[in-house]
């Protein structure tokens, strides 16, 4: 990427980036001021739930309150103590209801049992658990009613204690949606009432939850005040926890595809004497007038984000004329300079620092071109000095026994012959000994000055891992003191290396973790895949390197051993990097050495 491109990119994201802080702020605080709003709205619906609840209650209790003590109802009370015949009164029930102005109403007698049921007259003789709960308050109940449904109502018990045992009336309304009807409600919102009250008409062939398990969200038990609710289903993710935890719960419902239909919506349970949960009143606010002022602010961010974006292409041109045409002069000066072009010069134009700069860089590249050549003769004089020196002291120590042996011949040569031939196998034997060891070290300089290219081939590196295994292992297990341990991984790990070259460097390696360990030790050859790369390692228990030792372990000409030219690590250096790889060393003084090679891993 040019300058110019990278100008214009920064120029065009830094407006990009004020335009989407700012409108994220604005967004953000909108979204806050709706959701104070509706939490506020919510709040004075559920207080305004609360106070027409509690209104409620207080009409059934007193309602129910009146009939216990209405003349009537007690001389009834009273012939059905005295004489135990209830019969006479089966339908008393429904009278009393519509003359109190409630929706449910049962006489239940001293035993228990329903005497009279105004909302379901074959309920007569069967026991009513509710007239033991004759507290003060009203409280929420199911009520079955004859057409196979329950509903959910408002109740209160009383006592008519005009004979003992005492007979009890349990009375009621209906909460349901002429109650939600009631409510005061500001535009835009709606309430709705769940209430999980058994099978509704719509859907009676829908399987039921069997007894003690989690109930099951059906969307027709979701009313409002006009009655059925518009995607009712889509509460389930609200109503269901609320149920099942008796827990307030907010959330954001989407009813269809588009955000202005969501609604933010806030599901209140609502308990019986208990505490199980009977129904959920959710309070629903549209979330329509939010979407679309945010909608409008985004419209507005891209309008300024498009002309920003235009501002700054304009602008990165203007720059790119000033600033980035010389820097790209530069830099292609700067790769001429670098492919050998020691003489390239670059324009200078006017005062300003990018001219100071141009003339920097011609100055430099005046002063390149007059150092070069002294400075490759004067690196030639120190690679042929060193070269000389290494050479020279590596030669010198077996020309002396050489000169020993040569002078030790002379001087026999007067001796007795028995005693001359002695001399003389023992000098020609040290003779051939030395003249080898000038042959060892004379092929070690060779090769080092003439490695060859690696020829590649696609190779496993299991393959020369097993090579050099199978060549020292035997060797290892014949010293009793010495082991030799492979942990190669099992899936394939290809790789494009000479495996000649390759051989020879891990050999180089091995020779010296044995080296390492005169003693006896533990010698490990291991191999693995590393993501894209296949690493091996060469590790040794002997007594490992300094710091400073590791630092210089590469080195030509740098050794630790008493005998030795420097030049093993050297070359298997070299051959790694050839292969595009990388050697490096791991140890501590008394804890061994660990080499560890990484190659590239052909693609399959």
């Amino acid at each position: 990427m040019s300058l110019r491109q990278k100008l214009l990119l920064l120029v065009s994201l830094t407006v990009a980036a004020a335009v989407v802080a700012v409108a994220w702020t604005v967004l953000v605080r909108i979204k806050r001021v709706f959701n104070q709003r509706d939490q506020q709205d919510t709040a004075l619906v559920i207080s305004q739930f609360q106070r027409e609840f509690q209104h409620h209650s207080s009409e059934v209790t007193a309602a129910v309150d009146r009939l216990a003590a209405n003349e009537h109802v007690r001389a009834m009370a009273f012939e059905i103590v005295q004489s135990g015949d209830s019969a006479p009164f089966l339908t008393e029930a429904q009278t009393l209801a519509q003359q109190a102005q409630l929706d449910f109403l049962e006489i239940v007698g001293p035993d228990g049992n329903v005497v009279s049921s105004a909302q379901y007259p074959a309920r007569f003789g069967y026991p009513e658990p509710a007239a033991t709960q004759s507290g003060q308050t009203a409280f929420l109940k199911r009520e079955d009613l004859p057409d196979g449904t329950t509903t959910l109502g408002l109740f209160a018990v009383r006592p008519v204690r005009s004979a003992e045992p005492a007979m009890h009336l349990v009375g009621g309304r209906r909460l349901d949606q002429t109650f939600l009807a009631d409510l005061p409600i500001a535009p835009g919102m709606q309430v709705f009432l769940y209430s999980d009250t058994g099978p509704a008409v719509a859907n009676a062939s829908m399987p039921q939850p069997a007894s003690g398990s989690s109930p099951v969200f059906d969307p027709w038990h979701l009313v409002g005040a006009t009655g059925e609710v518009a995607a009712a289903a889509k509460y389930e993710a609200l109503i269901s926890p609320a149920l099942r935890t008796g827990q307030q719960d907010s959330a954001i419902v989407y009813l269809s595809s588009r955000r202005e239909d969501s609604v933010n919506a806030t599901a209140i349970p609502l308990k019986n004497e208990s505490g199980s949960v009977l129904a959920v009143l959710t309070v629903a606010l549209s979330r329509t007038e939010m979407v679309a002022a945010q909608q409008h602010i985004r419209s507005i961010a891209y309008g300024v984000a498009t002309a920003g974006i235009l501002l700054s292409i304009a602008l990165s041109l203007w720059i790119a004329a000033r600033v980035s045409r010389p820097i790209e002069e530069l830099a292609r000066a700067a790769q001429d300079v670098a492919d050998g072009n020691w003489d390239v010069q670059v324009p200078e134009r006017g005062r300003d620092e990018l001219s100071v700069l141009a003339q920097s860089f011609n100055h430099m590249t005046s002063q390149l071109s007059s150092q070069r050549d002294r400075l490759l003769q004067t690196e030639r004089v120190a690679a042929w000095r060193e070269l000389a020196r290494r050479l020279a002291h590596e030669l010198k120590n077996p020309l002396f026994p050489l000169q020993l042996t040569v002078e030790n011949l002379v001087r026999s040569r007067e001796l007795p012959a028995e005693e001359f031939d002695e001399v003389f196998r023992e000098s020609t034997q040290t003779l051939g000994m030395e003249i080898a060891n000038l042959k060892t070290i004379i092929g070690r300089f060779s090769d080092f000055s003439k490695m060859p290219k690696p020829e590649l081939e696609r190779i496993d590196a299991k393959e020369v891992v097993e090579r050099v295994r199978s060549l020292y292992a035997t060797s290892a297990q014949n010293g009793a003191a010495m082991q030799f341990s492979v942990k190669v991984a099992e899936e394939p790990m290809p790789i494009d290396a000479d495996p000649e070259l390759l051989h020879r460097a891990l050999s180089n390696l091995v020779l010296n973790a044995k080296d390492a360990m005169p003693e006896g030790g533990t010698l490990t050859l291991a191999a693995r895949p590393l993501g894209d790369q296949v690493e091996i390692r060469v590790s040794d228990t002997g007594q490992g390197l300094t710091p400073e030792e590791c630092e210089r372990l590469f080195t030509p000409y740098y050794t630790t051993k008493q005998h030795g030219t420097g030049l093993g690590l050297a070359i298997v250096q070299s051959v790694i990097a050839d292969h595009k790889g990388k050697i490096a060393v791991e140890s501590r003084t008394g804890e061994g050495a660990t080499f560890i090679i990484t190659l590239p891993r052909a693609n399959s």
